[in-house]
């Protein structure tokens, strides 16, 4: 019986390499766990039917004790936006629900040449659009600490799977908090990295400027070993960038308390008492600690939900019947074109691609786009200025535990809210962590809680060695 609870790929590693058991051994682990967890949870789209074919190829790697690395036979879960040639990637969208991908995403790509197991494809928000997956054309996925909760969004299948042991490690996209607000809520490790780190070939576009692949694990080295082996430039992505070899120590760490932070409205309490010992913890590791401002962060929000509609507005504008995905027909041409988009996109979409248009539309153009993207500047200045001081910044990664399901869904203002503390790394294209810190009790269940560490530029290592320290603690 493999202990999936307490299970890391390095153990998994180990235990395959001396013949405890084998891929085909922890694939039907997860596979069982799947069968027995998922019904409740609803973390997959689909559960690939070759699993256990991938995992005797990576068996047969082993026997012959070639091309073996850290993720060959390691099960791992796909957010339904990461293109696998072969296989439906739908964006939990009804406008692709047939739609089969004619290549493999990079980062696939490279899971594929490490010898990874791919188990399936997991629900998210469509088109990775919302906070909760509650918006995924195909059902909500539930907490799996709590049911009558959300998982979060829009990476709430991948964050699910690891934390209900339905996958060891997942990938997810993160354009404003979507891997590290899920993973906050659910208990596990997300990881945004840095905006060019992995290469964007074969996700699905919502905001291209925003957009970013990053790792969901149960420990703070899984995160780093999939981001090891994911990142780098990628010829078939110009915003894609070559990792920094650099490495920093871990008792030169500085860390800057964010003094806005504390001050936002609508902070849980239990958030705030968590922060407040999670920083002590921080101080006995021996951390020094010294409080930062960032004047800019109060427009972050409004900055994110002005130019994230105008990204979607135009990349939406490919899903138009003709080439691919749904089609609806219609009087004519244009008539076949407004009945697909109504009938392929959910509300949430619709709403963006709405305000999208709007802001992007003549006469508004400078009033809110251009002004957005002088503020979006302004904050990148402002982590420029703040990280000249300290090497880290803290903050909650959520203002509270994981909400009931349909609590929020018909106010989309407080869905946004929800991303108060994580919008601000992705427009500034700066790395962030969320690594479990607590949690909080309500009736008989615990709700997790988390802590999100920023870093600059390029500067994964740091936020691995700092949050190393601090899931030691």
């Amino acid at each position: 019986m493999i202990n999936l609870e307490d299970l890391t790929i390095r153990k998994a590693h180990e235990a395959m390499i001396n013949g405890e058991y084998t891929a085909m051994d922890l694939t039907q682990a997860y596979l069982d766990n799947f069968k027995k967890k998922d019904g409740e949870i609803h973390a997959y789209l689909e559960v690939f039917v070759d699993a256990l074919e991938q995992a005797k190829k990576a068996d047969e790697r082993f026997a012959k004790n070639e091309n073996i690395t850290l993720l060959t036979g390691i099960p791992v879960a796909v957010k339904d936006n990461i293109l696998i040639e072969g296989r439906i990637t739908s964006s939990a969208s009804k406008m692709l629900e047939n739609y089969h991908a004619t290549y493999d995403a990079t980062v696939i790509k490279k899971l594929k040449e490490a010898g990874a197991v791919l188990l399936g494809r997991t629900n998210m928000d469509e088109f990775a659009m919302g906070g909760s997956t509650e918006n995924s054309a195909y059902g909500v996925t539930n907490n799996p600490h709590d049911l009558e909760r959300v998982a979060g969004g829009s990476s709430g299948g991948s964050v699910a799977a690891v934390s209900a042991d339905m996958a060891l490690v997942a990938l997810g996209s993160d354009t404003g908090g979507s891997i590290r607000q899920p993973a906050s809520f659910c208990g596990v490790v997300g990881l945004k990295p840095t905006y060019g780190a992995v290469s964007r070939y074969g996700l699905m576009a919502m905001a291209s400027s925003f957009d970013i692949i990053g790792p969901i694990a149960k420990t703070i080295d899984d995160a780093q070993i999939v981001f090891d082996c994911i990142s780098g430039k990628d010829d078939m992505d110009s915003t894609s960038i070559q990792k920094p070899s650099v490495q920093v120590e871990n008792t030169k760490i500085k860390i800057g308390l964010l003094k806005e932070a504390m001050t936002t409205e609508g902070l849980d309490k239990e958030v705030v008492k968590n922060f407040t010992e999670s920083v002590e913890k921080l101080k006995e590791l021996g951390f020094e600690i010294k409080e930062v401002s960032l004047p800019s962060l109060a427009y972050a929000l409004a900055t994110y939900y002005t130019l994230v509609p105008a990204e979607v507005s135009s990349n939406m504008a490919r899903f138009d019947g003709v080439r691919y995905g749904l089609h609806v027909d219609g009087k004519n041409m244009v008539d076949d074109y407004f009945k697909t988009k109504a009938t392929g996109f959910g509300p949430e979409v619709k709403r963006r691609i709405i305000l999208g248009t709007y802001v992007l539309s003549s006469g508004y153009y400078d009033a809110y786009y251009n002004k957005a993207n002088i503020v979006r500047n302004m904050i990148r200045e402002d982590y420029r200025k703040a990280f000249e001081q300290v090497d880290v910044i803290i903050t909650p990664t959520t203002p509270g535990p994981a909400f009931k399901v349909g609590e929020k869904i018909d106010d989309p203002l407080q869905l946004y809210l929800e991303d108060i503390f994580t919008v601000p790394a992705n427009l500034a294209g700066i790395p962030a962590i969320s690594v479990p810190s607590g949690y909080k009790e309500v009736a008989d269940k615990k709700l997790p809680l988390g802590l999100q560490f920023f870093a600059s530029h390029g500067r994964e290592d740091i936020l691995f060695t700092i949050a190393k320290s601090f899931e030691s603690k």
